[in-house]
């Protein structure tokens, strides 16, 4: 291991055991003990890596870089050298040159852990998910040597789900206390959507290593896709103690902030992380985002474009352009979306959101048959993406029928938090909510925060499923809730909004649509809440739902037949609630309100026990953030233009038609409820 000494090599290997024990503790320290070994045997080559690791930790990289450099030229072959070079090269953000000293360490040892997982967190924070998969799924293969791990890491690699879980537990029964076993299992956990199972391992895994902080980001992530971003944000803020600059953790942290609707301080750590790294086509997308939901529509339009420039395959930055709805493409970037259809190497999530921009662009020009094709190839490729089965739509309000009786809610009367801060819109997306929100949000005691996502968790833990494909104990669950778990579950909604809110106004509003599958929990555990259903014409609705390319969420969108399924559905469960709990829930039309505004807005006002103000008639002045794809349309006046768009495609509705059935020749009115429950 000695370069050129002249001291006697046991005191030197002890002074070096000595120097880089100092490195976790006082790197100053330890740079001056790498010196002094230097001076009494130079060239010796720990000794100058050791130094070269200390400039790092002290915050001089050009410094740790360039001696490290020296010391790589020497010493090729020398793994640990390329991982420290790398590292210097990061924090003197030379990302590429890092990356490349990266792939050499693992090329020379192919179980180096820390470069692999340097090598994953660099893609992640690039945009290049796929290529981080594959380097975090290298890193857990490397983390052990054992051979049992070593073939749940292949498992993992090949995402061979099942084995790699068999393997893992196995494994675990008896050596329950393998953190790199418990993090595989967790990783394996949240790839089948078992994020609460990903979470107790993780925390078991940094209860035993709380120094192992590549699991303590995948635990981060999993808080955050669990809606927990307070908790979330706690555990990145520990990890951007200890490595400041890392660009995986900055990045996380600006999302969460967007996330709970913090976004002039998410647009600052973008622009922190822009600045440093402006070659990054995702993170200018996700600054796009949170420019949009601001209001700042130019700015997002720039980060967009700039996304496309760094990577003109972006099929999501043209998307998102489209979905700012008052954009018009120009011919070039038309002309643009057109080739980047016609070649070849895109996937089909690529292909899907160029699909959808296509279909925008053309229904601007008023070529609605050309615009339809495009829309409907890009929802065949969602659809083959994700699970829906519209019988367990259709299956659940059956059930909630037969469950909610007149007698069912008597029953529990008292039942909950007395709580009325909330305002609950509900309905299907693209109906309007957003509208309504505005016009609730520009009165002086109600915040607009965004779509929650909290009833559907508590829905969620009521179910008892682990899996898809076990069967739910919900709605059922609803009757053997007790008064008190009521009340706690209110509070517990309550505790989770809390993050959202930004202000001191007593009533704030959750507009998730989807919890109109949810209004008897809502009554139940928060019994004052005021509940909204914002309703609009069938074929308008669903067909402004088809052609909206949705992140995540509405499984239901991506089909005609199921759309139209999902609306009878909604129709017929409310219908119900409103037979059941007759004026509990405020409905507003869509249409209603644009052809008599004041007289809609008193009425929703009424209803929720808020005085008249006009300011609540002025909403397109508020310049609150809108987090959804309406931010920019309800930033204007109110106008018809939108009321029969739907009439332009009509003539390649029929599926849509037939699925609704009587539900569009009684609209705006409800059909009436079918005496006998029926399942499909």
């Amino acid at each position: 291991m000695n370069g050129n000494t002249t001291a006697p090599s046991g005191s030197v290997e002890t002074a070096l055991d000595h120097a880089v024990r100092l490195l976790d503790t006082d790197p100053a320290l330890a740079a001056q003990q790498a010196s002094e070994i230097l001076r009494v045997a130079p060239g010796q080559r720990v000794a100058r890596l050791v130094r070269g690791i200390a400039a790092r930790l002290l915050g001089r990289a050009p410094e740790a870089a360039h001696s490290l450099e020296q010391v790589v030229s020497e010493y090729p072959g020398w793994a640990a050298a390329h991982f420290e070079h790398g590292q210097a090269l990061a924090d003197a953000e030379q990302g590429e040159a890092a990356l490349a000293a990266w792939r050499r360490a693992v090329a020379l040892e192919p179980n180096f852990v820390d470069a692999w997982r340097a090598i994953a967190d660099y893609l992640t924070f690039n945009g290049d998910p796929d290529g981080a998969a594959a380097a975090y799924a290298e890193q857990v293969r490397a983390s052990t040597r054992d051979p049992r791990l070593l073939t749940a890491a292949s498992a993992l690699c090949r995402n061979d789900l099942p084995s790699a879980e068999t393997l893992l537990r196995q494994h675990l029964s008896r050596y329950p206390n393998d953190v790199a076993a418990l993090r595989m299992l967790a990783e394996v956990a949240g790839r089948l959507g078992r994020y609460r199972d990903a979470e107790h391992l993780l925390e078991r895994c940094l209860e035993l290593a709380p120094g192992f902080d590549a699991a303590r980001y995948n635990y981060a992530l999993v808080l955050n896709r669990q809606h927990k971003p307070a908790e979330a944000m706690q555990e990145v803020e520990r990890l951007l103690a200890i490595e400041p600059r890392n660009g995986s953790y900055r990045n996380l942290r600006a999302v969460i902030l967007a996330q709970i609707g913090d976004y002039a301080e998410s647009i600052r750590n973008y622009d922190e992380i822009l600045s440093s790294h402006p070659a990054q086509p995702a993170i200018w997308m996700s600054y796009g985002h949170a420019l949009a939901s601001a209001g700042r529509e130019a700015d997002s339009i720039a980060a967009y474009r700039r996304a496309i420039a760094l990577e003109p395959r972006a099929g999501e930055a043209y998307w998102s352009l489209a979905n700012l709805k008052t954009f018009r493409f120009t011919e070039h970037e038309v002309d643009a979306v057109r080739a980047a259809l016609v070649g070849d190497g895109l996937t089909d999530t690529e292909r899907a959101h160029f699909e959808f921009a296509l279909g925008k662009a053309l229904e601007d020009r008023g070529e609605h048959e050309a615009s339809f094709n495009h829309y409907a190839a890009g929802n065949r490729l969602r659809r083959a993406t994700v699970h829906y089965d519209a019988s367990d739509t259709t299956e659940h309000v059956a059930r909630s029928r037969a469950l909610l009786t007149a007698t069912f809610f008597a029953e529990r009367e008292g039942f909950g938090l007395d709580a009325a801060d909330p305002i609950f819109i509900v309905g299907l997306p693209r109906a309007g909510s957003t509208l309504v929100e505005q016009i609730l949000a520009s009165h002086s005691a109600v915040e607009g925060t965004a779509e929650l996502p909290y009833i559907i968790s508590i829905a969620r833990s009521l179910s008892g499923r682990r899996s898809r494909d076990e069967p739910t104990l919900y709605p059922e669950a609803l009757a053997r809730l007790t008064a008190a778990d009521c009340r706690a579950l209110g509070e517990q909604y309550l505790t989770r909004a809390a993050v959202q809110r930004k202000t001191a106004k007593r009533r704030f509003i959750d507009k998730m649509p989807n919890n109109f599958l949810h209004i008897a929990l809502i009554r139940l555990i928060l019994p004052n809440a005021r509940i909204i259903d914002a309703r609009r014409h069938p074929l308008a609705c669903c067909w402004s739902a088809f052609k909206q390319h949705f992140a995540s969420g509405q499984n239901f969108s991506y089909s005609l037949t199921e759309l139209g399924r999902y609306y009878a559905d909604y129709v017929q469960l409310m219908g119900h609630i409103d037979a059941t709990l007759p004026g509990a829930v405020h409905r507003v039309i869509y249409e209603s309100m644009v052809d008599d505004t004041e007289g809609e807005v008193a009425r929703l006002l009424d209803y929720c026990g808020l005085p008249f103000e006009p300011s609540c008639l002025r909403f397109y002045e508020n310049r609150r953030a809108v987090r959804t794809a309406s931010s920019q349309q309800v930033r204007k006046p109110i106008y018809r233009e939108g009321l029969d768009q739907w009439r332009r495609v009509e003539p390649w509705l029929g599926p849509l038609k037939e699925a609704l059935g009587p539900v569009l020749t009684s609209y705006p009115e409800a059909p009436p409820l079918p005496n006998a429950l029926v399942r499909p």
